[in-house]
């Protein structure tokens, strides 16, 4: 098993010339956020940003449409009628495919919902993708309940789920995956070797077909709301500027990770909070960068 570290992180990490500008550095299609979850968009976007995406195409129900709007100014927003719940619905895919269309990968999943709505938004959106795919959160747990959508998979996908998200995808108590993370990691990329596994816990264990990543960075004060979606949303910005899948996933959680220890020793691990994490974000690529 690798453990990552920086220099890995430094190897990996999508370049950017001098020369960039926006429509050079990705463009990432992000599906996320529903009444009463706006913070999970916000903080997934936010995180995106500001580890270096060109643009972000933010598909957003038009019921949290003003928050989110007035908390994310560097995004274009796709706002869209919704369900009666707040959340995207099969109603809103012309606009959802249109957006897709335009970007190098797509995010679906952070505070979505899971309601037979947006499972179909789910389907949808992986069936026809022909760009990496990240979900997590709620996008796994409609996995979960329909996982004929991994078979009618084409694009890349990347899986971001904690330990009871990973229980409820693969009948698997917490203990028995507790008790042997990284075999009950490869086992599943056994069953599913197209994808790539972020299997979160106290230490993330990253598997793929070809090698299996540890991260040990990292500390209990991320354990709180919203880590998570500053997670995806640094891996999927990374995807959409052009790393492999893979290597998105191990620098990501890398990365993440990394923030997380700065921002317990500006704040405490008590005090911290995610949007502490996305706010350290910018030290840490400079460390990288001056590697």
């Amino acid at each position: 098993m690798r453990e990552l570290d920086l220099r890995y992180v430094k190897a990996h990490l999508p370049h950017r010339p001098d020369n960039a500008h926006k429509g050079t550095m990705g463009s990432l299609c992000s599906i996320t956020g529903s009444y009463g979850f706006s913070g999970a968009a916000v903080l997934s976007a936010k995180a995106a940003l500001r580890s270096g995406v060109g643009l972000l195409f933010q598909i957003i129900p038009e019921a949290i449409y003003p928050v989110y709007a007035a908390s994310v100014y560097e995004s274009v927003c796709v706002p869209v009628s919704g369900s009666a719940l707040g959340t995207v619905s099969p109603a809103d895919l012309d606009a959802i495919q249109n957006t897709v269309d335009r970007a190098s990968a797509v995010l679906i999943g952070c505070g979505m919902g899971n309601t037979p709505a947006t499972a179909a938004v789910l389907r949808a959106v992986i069936s026809r993708s022909r760009v990496p795919v990240i979900i997590d959160a709620d996008g796994i747990n409609a996995l979960s309940l329909h996982k004929d959508i991994l078979d009618a998979a084409h694009p890349p996908l990347i899986l971001t789920p904690h330990i009871k998200e990973f229980s409820r995808l693969t009948g698997l108590s917490v203990s028995e995956i507790l008790s042997d993370q990284q075999g009950a990691a490869e086992q599943f990329i056994k069953d599913h070797p197209d994808l790539v596994l972020v299997l979160k816990s106290h230490r993330t264990v990253i598997a793929t077909k070809a090698e299996t990543c540890l991260n040990t960075a990292g500390n209990s004060g991320m354990a709180k709301g919203g880590s998570g979606d500053v997670l995806a949303g640094i891996i999927a910005s990374l995807t959409a500027q052009g790393a492999n899948p893979a290597d998105a996933a191990a620098i990501g959680v890398h990365i993440h990770a990394l923030a997380g220890d700065l921002a317990a020793q500006r704040f405490s691990k008590t005090a911290m909070l995610p949007s502490d994490i996305i706010a350290c974000l910018p030290d840490i690529y400079r460390r990288i960068e001056a590697l």
